[in-house]
Parts: C-alpha cells; structure tokens; sequence
C-alpha cells in the first residue's frame, strides 16, 4: 500500500475560543492547543477494516496504518509534549490484537515520544496498556474537561470548556461554485466536538437532532477541507 499523504494547512490558521482556551484546528482533524503543547484527536478507530471483514464486508485493510501515517504527520507539524485521545482509539476490545506488528509498532513509538493519555470510549472501554500511556474516563486539564461524549446534565448544565469526540460530525454547505461535504468541528465556545480522525469512520450531520439538542443556541463549525479550514456559521449548513 502506497504511504498515504498528508495534508498541508495554508496560513494564517483559524482559531477556535473555548472556555478562554485558544485551540488550533488542525487540517488532519486533530486539534492543537499551543499554550499546552497538546494534540487532541478524537475517534481514531483503529482496525475497524478488520472489524468489517470479520462480519463479512470486504474492505481493504489499510485503514490503521493510514490513520496512523495521519498521525505521525501531525504531532510532526505541531510537535506536542502531550497527545490526548478521546475515546474510540480502538474499534473494539479485540483491535489491538489484530493490529499488524509494524503498525503496533509505529503506534507503541508514538505514544513513547509523548505524554499519552487514552480517554475510555465506548468502543474501548479498557484501551490496551501494553501500548503505554495512561487511561482515563474523563480529564480537566486547566480551563478544559476532556470526554469522549457530550452529555446534558441534569437542567440542560454542562461543564463549560467540555472537548469530546463520539458524534463523527459533518456538514454539508453550499459555494458559488459546488456543494462541498465533510467532517467539521463543532462549537458555542463553551462545549466542542472534534470529528473523527479515523480512515474509515463515518459521520453524523450537525443538522442531526442528537447534535442540535447540545447546541440549543447555535453553534459555528469549522469545516475540513482539502487545503484549508472554513469557519461558517450553523445558519450556513444545508439541510
């Protein structure tokens, strides 16, 4: 299988305001938060080719290894001291296992190189401890609370600052020239959704009620797309 190549982000780059954290969006879907050095990369999915074939849905297997080309590239561009990742590493309790030694291998160096934290999913419930790091089901780090999925407390009262993954958010907007659709970043400035970062994970549309209900009074995205980052705000998405 050919390297998969990565993108490039022209300047100067967008910037997303959350609980007073300054956060950088990153093209590959990760975020960055340049005061904490820290890479945050959500719903990576690992082996969910093999997961598919082993229901019966042939799909090539390259998947793990081009998230993680994905990676690598990344926390190369924005050389974090610190990675956090939030929930759904893995595509289930047996995706380590079926991981290829070099892909084991590149993943286990990754994590080695940096203070690597796992955030519980619920497709990883209990991420493999042999690939190092620490796990956890949720972290604050400063202004920040980490999990992998939004929730609404009791009231409609949520964390302010709360950073999740889970939803695989994506929209669909329209340009003078075509329509253009894909994964995107999702936030009020007190609560944000990263997309997913894995090959082969799908997407819930931000028009989607289960998304909407997070948001009640509107939200701006940050939309992926091939060069570049567009912010728009939600009136700007199709339905």
């Amino acid at each position: 299988m050919p390297d998969a190549a990565p993108k490039t982000q022209t300047d100067p780059e967008p910037e997303i305001r959350l609980n007073g954290a300054r956060l950088t969006p990153d093209i590959s879907g990760g975020l960055y938060w340049p005061d904490r050095r820290t890479l945050i990369v959500a719903d990576l999915h690992f082996e969910k080719g093999s997961a598919f074939a082993r229901r019966g849905s042939l799909l090539p297997p390259y998947d793990t290894r081009a998230t993680l080309l994905t990676l690598e590239a990344a926390i190369d561009r924005r050389r974090p001291e610190r990675v956090i990742c939030l929930g759904d590493s893995f595509d289930d309790l047996g995706a380590a296992d079926r991981m290829a030694a070099a892909d084991r291998t590149l993943l286990a160096r990754l994590v080695a190189a940096q203070d690597w934290l796992w955030i519980a999913g619920n497709h990883d419930p209990t991420p493999p401890a042999d690939l190092g790091g620490q796990v956890a089901e949720e972290s604050i780090v400063g202004p920040l609370l980490f999990r992998h999925e939004a929730f609404l407390r009791p009231r409609g009262v949520m964390a302010a600052g709360e950073v999740s993954g889970h939803f695989h958010p994506k929209a669909l907007v329209a340009t003078r020239a075509r329509r253009h659709r894909g994964p995107c970043f999702i936030s009020d400035g007190r609560r944000l959704i990263l997309p997913a970062f894995g090959a082969y994970t799908g997407g819930l549309f931000v028009t989607d009620p289960a998304i909407g209900a997070l948001f009640p009074s509107g939200f701006d995205i940050w939309l992926l797309g091939k060069r570049r980052i567009h912010r728009l705000p939600g009136s700007a998405v199709l339905r």
